[in-house]
Formats: C-alpha cells, structure tokens, sequence
C-alpha cells in the first residue's frame, strides 16, 4: 500500500499530514535566510600591515614580498594578490573551493606570525589577519552630507550615533564608516626653525612619547580613607601641545610651538568620500552569515526614519545601494508567476473537465507541496535565492503535471461507471509509476555539473545554497 493508497483508506490522517506539513513550512519559511545569490564563495584570508611613513617601494620589498614568500607555501591556496601603498600593505590569499575557513586562518596566523621577524622592527602593529565569506560584502551603502557641519563633525556623528544606531540591528555583522574624518592634533614642522634651534625631529618624537601619557600613579592610603590618584598626563588642546618643552638650557626654553605650527586637523587628509563632489561619509552595513537581508533592510529604513524625525539639523542621508531591491523584485516576480500558473491551471483543468469541483484541486494540492518545501530547504540549510527560487518554479509545473495525470485517470474511470472511491484508488495504484518514472531524467539533465570540480564542491555543502 503506496502513500496515495493509505491517503483515501484514512482520510483523516492524509488531513492532519497536510497540515503538519503546512505549519513546518510556515516554520522553516520564517527561518529562511533570504539573499540575492547563493554563498558559494571560496574561503579568502587577509593579510594588513601598517608601515606609517613608509613609500610603496620600502612596503613591497620589507612587508610585502617576505609575507607572500611564507603564505606561498601553505597547501590549498588558488591564487594570493597584494597591493602596496604609501604606509600599508594588503594581501588577499584566495583558498579552493571547499577549504575549511577555519584551518586556512589558522594557517596564515602561523605563516605570517614566523615573517614577523623578518619584518621592520618599528612596524606599527604586527600585520593583522582578518577572514572573509560570501557574506563580506554590505549590502547597504548610505551617505551622510551637510552644508553647515564640517566632515569631522560628521565622522563624530556617525561613529557615535548612526554606527551605534544600526549596529544593534539583529543578524548585522558589522557597520563600516567610509571617508572617516577623526579628529587628531597635527603638527607641521618647519625645518628651518628646527635648525635654527639645533633640534631634530626625534627630539620633537621623544618628548611627545615621553609627555603626552598617562600612566598610573598610585594611592594614596590614611587610616580611614584611601584615595586613587590619576595624573592628567595626556595632552588634548592645541594651546597643551604649544607649551610643550623640547629643550630647556642656560640659553632659555624652546617649546614645540616655537618651531612648528600645531593644529587640530582631520587623521587622514590624504584621502576623501565624495557624493556629486560634494563631501560625505559612508556608511556600509555588512550582514552575518545566513542572516535575512529583507529584514536588515526594512530595520534599517526604520531606524533611519526615526532618525530623520529625530534629528532637527540639515543632515542629509542618501541611500546609493541596496541590495535587497534585488531580491523583492525576484520574489514579486514568483508571486507573479504562481497567481498566473495556478489561474492557467484552473483555467484549463476545467475546459476539459468542465467541472469547477476538479478545476479547484490545484489550490489545495500546489501550496501544501510548495509551503513544505520551505521546511526541507531549512533543514538541508538552503536560502531563499534565485537559484531556490527558480527550482520552486519548476517544482511547480511538476506538481501541477503530476496533479493533472492522476485526476485525468481517475475522471476517466469514473465516467466508465467505477465508484468515485474505487476510481481513486486504481488510478492511484495504475499512476505510481507513471508519476515517478519520467522524474529519473532529470538529474541526468544536472548531471554534468559533477565535471565542474569548483562549482560542484560550492554546492554540495549544505550551508552554501
């Protein structure tokens, strides 16, 4: 007895399945990450060292060409591309589709932790190894403008409100700022009063490492109260920075102000983010893996809405990308095609049956198949793309022939004078393999894929479609 068999005998119980079926698809749906493609993006590691001062040549030939000379001999790597620029070094190491992302940092960290000694000794930091996925990309571009605030003002407000804002965001990964303006002290020397007092710039160097810190200092302890003593040794005004002695002798005091002009000035000026020439900061909103990029999307109009009635300034936000378009636009486009696949059903299930009861069966059948789906995908940890999306669309007309096949049989049947019952259960038992066998083509027709090394290993992990 075949499922189709068991399903008339019980009645009763081929309802309760439905619905079980229908209430975990609803589930599963709800769980469903939802992005324009599938991840199926190699693992990528990255390498970044910061040499400030440093021109390309001195970076490439120090920083660059040692760590690509170590990481070159990890197994798994496709392809490793760097770039090197004034005061950093960028390598990206491309590993084989299927490389665990895990292992493959691991790897690198320990590859580039035994460069390190070959490395500048007054490097900024110890190069950084950060991993990326598919999902390393934002999917959100926003830029922030004003006519009246400077661009530090507007770094400030989005690093300490807008960044804070749409980074408790559920299923946000991180939140980038492009053309970031932090506000530093800059000093300009002048070689010539430098001269002038028989100074050098390592004088102006030690004395800002060994003044502008702040460093512990001690209690103070009594028989009945003890008190934390903090010394004020960070410098943060432009007059503080002035006043500083580089050089007291006989002769008098020569103080940083007295042979460079001291300013407070933006960290970088070597580099901006421009919106129609006008200047700006970006903001870039980066998701987590598998994470839901319709409801990133509409959290984040919302909040920005509040935003906008909240705010009383002229501050202008511009959303450039959105990646989500994309992907409403894909699922409008299914709800299309359903609504007309299912009224051209109707349509011609009942032309040649001419009865409206047989013309109506799609409407139960077709979103039971296609709302338990749903459950499947979650479980097997696909997402809602336009690869899945596509496949829903030709489940559809599978189900819809198979649907027409076995009530064809059993009209057939019953117009020969069969009992309505009867008539379901052979054309049941007669349509199994007729129902099952024209299904074994099909994954001949994908078949070939297997040939695609890259591209099979890309899809037959579970978590990448």
């Amino acid at each position: 007895m075949n499922i189709s068999e068991l399903s008339l005998r019980r009645p009763v119980l081929a309802i309760v399945m439905s619905l079980f079926l229908v209430l975990f698809g609803v589930i599963g749906f709800n769980l469903l990450g939802v992005r324009e493609y599938p991840a199926i993006d190699p693992p990528v590691v990255s390498v970044s060292t910061s040499y400030a001062g440093a021109n390309a040549d001195i970076i490439e030939s120090q920083i660059t060409e040692p760590l690509e000379k170590s990481i070159n001999g990890i197994p798994g790597i496709r392809t490793i591309t760097s770039s090197s620029t004034v005061g950093n070094s960028n390598i990206s190491v491309e590993f084989n589709v299927g490389e665990d992302l895990e292992a493959a940092a691991n790897d690198v960290r320990d590859k580039v932790s035994q460069a390190s000694r070959n490395l500048p000794q007054d490097i900024d930091a110890p190069p950084v190894v950060t991993k990326a996925d598919a999902n390393s990309d934002f999917i959100i571009l926003m830029a922030i403008q004003s006519e009246t605030k400077g661009l530090m003002e507007l770094s400030d407000y989005a690093e300490n409100v807008l960044q804070n804002k749409f980074q408790t965001i559920p299923e946000v990964s991180a939140v980038n700022i492009f053309g970031n303006k932090r506000p530093s002290m800059r000093i300009w020397v002048d070689p010539d009063k430098l001269n002038a007092y028989h100074l050098a710039f390592n004088d102006i160097s030690n004395v800002l490492n060994k003044e502008n810190v702040e460093i512990p200092s001690g209690k103070i302890s009594g028989v009945k109260t003890e008190l934390t003593i903090r010394a004020l040794g960070r410098l943060t005004t432009e007059e503080e920075f002035r006043d500083l002695i580089l050089r007291e002798d006989k002769q008098g005091i020569v103080r940083l102000g007295d042979v460079a002009k001291v300013e407070l000035g933006p960290e970088q000026m070597e580099q901006s983010w421009k919106l129609n020439g006008v200047g700006g900061v970006g903001l870039a909103v980066i998701p987590q893996p598998g994470a839901n990029y319709v409801n990133i999307s509409d959290e984040f109009n919302k909040r920005l809405e509040e935003i906008r009635k909240s705010q009383k300034n002229d501050i202008q936000f511009t959303t450039l990308i959105d990646n989500t378009r994309n992907v409403r636009r894909s699922l409008k486009e299914v709800e299309e095609t359903l609504l007309i696949s299912f009224l051209l059903v109707i349509a011609v299930i009942f032309l040649f049956f001419r009865n409206w009861l047989i013309a109506l069966r799609p409407l139960i059948d077709i979103p039971i198949s296609l709302i338990a789906t749903f459950f499947v995908m979650y479980l097997a940890g696909f997402s809602i793309n336009l690869l899945t999306l596509l496949g829903i669309i030709l489940a559809t007309g599978l189900v819809v022939d198979d649907g027409i096949v076995v009530t064809e049989n059993i009209f057939r049947k019953f117009e020969g004078g069969m009992p309505i019952r009867r008539a379901a259960l052979e054309a049941a038992r007669r349509s199994f393999l007729l129902l099952y066998l024209p299904l074994l083509p099909l994954p001949l027709c994908f078949s070939r894929y297997c040939f695609c090394r890259d591209l099979w290993e890309a899809f037959s992990g579970s978590s990448r479609l």
